[in-house]
């Protein structure tokens, strides 16, 4: 049973070569693959990302219905964000030798059952009492956790083995702006299902967004070029060869990447960057409901302005490091690590007025977009070997989604202990929390700045 699902989830075999007429119809049918398997890995990711932050916009509705506290939300998202911490670890090592077609429609297609449960659990849980409720809503959260782990890896993993490292930085970039685009499509359309049916269709909603994605992925992303009868991606792009990393085994080369400072490095500034991200697109709109006095429309539109401009952050990142900074991440991560911590201090203390909250949002949507390609995978993958790429991931990954489910956990309990109660309205003090959140966005930019050598691929 073991060996025919190695088998089945195994890479690709390579096909026989196929027959060109010339190098320019080989590029041109190339090209053609590698825009497929880039499109399914972007917008498919971002599909993903839907079932995974839909929870998010429906936090308000479940608090006001008395369904839960906002402790057990704590709860319950972090149970997401630990089984994704592991996950993302286990998972990008396993995916260096998978298929990853194969691999990542698994996890999407898990996920989106999983939203579709949570859906039917909210229901029926009228009928059961608030603890086994909880329980039960943490348990299949923690369960989508797993699922969604499987889906950065060979969505990553596809870049480094269609795309040449001249360009990875670019399409790394590009492909980024999945995370955002997920985002806004999880407050625009889940959060439109929520105010019209309630907060149980969100998660039906949801579902249906991932069964999107796995058509995307079913049918346009392609495993590796040498499949389709084609070269490796360094024969095309005519890259110089790694003699080293050629030599090693891909278990040898991920034990060095465990063995490599920098990437713990690059990890432990990912994971305050999280702490500041999983605030806000988790915590955000309570935040200008609770503080600011938003209604649930107009707090939902403010804070999903920073996933969609948090795309333009992330399309332009990976781009303007190639050209302007010849594949130097470091000074923009400081940059942008700096106008991350300057937006959230204007969204925490810069007033009610509705244009503050909305240039704050774009400032932090930004910064977070560039952080997220930088610090989220791009730096770390730049320093280890290609075959190693899943690897890298892995470590950034669990140090990041254990920091954003401490940091669920830890905002869950202050914003909890921190409520008073007044002719029995509720009043929220937000001070302990969002100092919090601040301190951990300059750590994120203060931590890269301890990375000096930069190692390559082509070392």
């Amino acid at each position: 049973m073991f060996a025919r699902v190695r088998q089945f989830y195994g890479i690709s075999e390579a096909s026989e070569p196929r027959q060109f007429s010339d190098e320019a119809s080989r590029d041109k049918f190339y090209k053609k693959l590698r825009l497929q398997a880039f499109i399914a890995a972007t917008f498919g990711y971002s599909l993903y990302y839907v079932c995974r932050t839909s929870l998010n916009v429906m936090k308000k509705p479940i608090i006001d219905s008395g369904f839960l506290d906002a402790t057990q939300l704590g709860v319950i998202s972090s149970a997401l964000l630990f089984t994704y911490a592991i996950g993302k670890f286990v998972n990008g090592f396993i995916a260096d030798y998978c298929n990853i077609k194969r691999f990542m429609i698994t996890g999407l297609a898990v996920s989106t059952l999983a939203n579709a449960i949570m859906g039917f659990m909210g229901l029926t849980a009228g009928f059961l009492s608030g603890a086994v409720v909880s329980m039960a809503f943490a348990v299949m959260w923690g369960f989508n956790g797993w699922a969604q782990s499987m889906g950065a890896p060979p969505a990553i993993i596809s870049l480094s083995r269609w795309f040449s490292l001249k360009e990875r930085g670019t399409y790394y970039g590009i492909f980024s702006a999945s995370h955002n685009l997920g985002e806004f499509f999880s407050f625009l359309f889940v959060g439109s299902i929520v105010a019209f049916a309630g907060w149980q269709a969100g998660f039906f909603g949801s579902a249906v967004a991932g069964l999107i994605g796995c058509a995307l992925i079913l049918f346009f992303l392609h495993d590796h070029p040498q499949a389709h009868g084609l070269p490796s991606v360094e024969a095309l792009s005519h890259e110089k060869v790694n003699k080293k990393a050629d030599s090693m085994s891909t278990r040898e080369i991920q034990k060095m990447v465990l063995r490599t400072p920098a990437v713990w490095v690059l990890a432990g500034a990912s994971a305050f960057m999280y702490m500041s991200r999983y605030a806000i697109n988790g915590w955000g709109m309570l935040f200008l409901q609770e503080t600011k006095g938003f209604s649930d429309v107009d707090a939902m539109s403010i804070i999903s302005i920073n996933a969609l401009l948090g795309i333009l952050g992330t399309v332009l990142s990976g781009w303007f490091s190639d050209k302007l900074f010849k594949g130097d991440r470091k000074i923009p991560a400081l940059i942008f690590g700096i106008l991350n911590s300057v937006a959230l201090a204007l969204f925490f203390f810069g007033g009610d007025a509705y244009w503050v909250n909305v240039l704050a949002m774009v400032l932090f949507g930004i910064a977070i977009g560039v952080l997220i390609c930088f610090l989220g995978g791009l730096m770390a993958i730049d320093i280890v070997p290609r075959r190693a790429t899943g690897a890298a991931l892995g470590v950034v990954g669990i140090a990041s989604y254990v920091a954003a489910g401490i940091q669920d956990l830890v905002s869950g309990w202050l914003i909890n202990s921190n409520i008073t109660v007044v002719d029995g309205v509720r009043h929220y003090d937000f001070g302990p929390v969002t100092i919090f959140w601040l301190s951990a966005s300059v750590l994120s930019f203060i931590l890269p700045l301890f990375n000096r050598k930069k190692v390559t691929d082509e070392e």
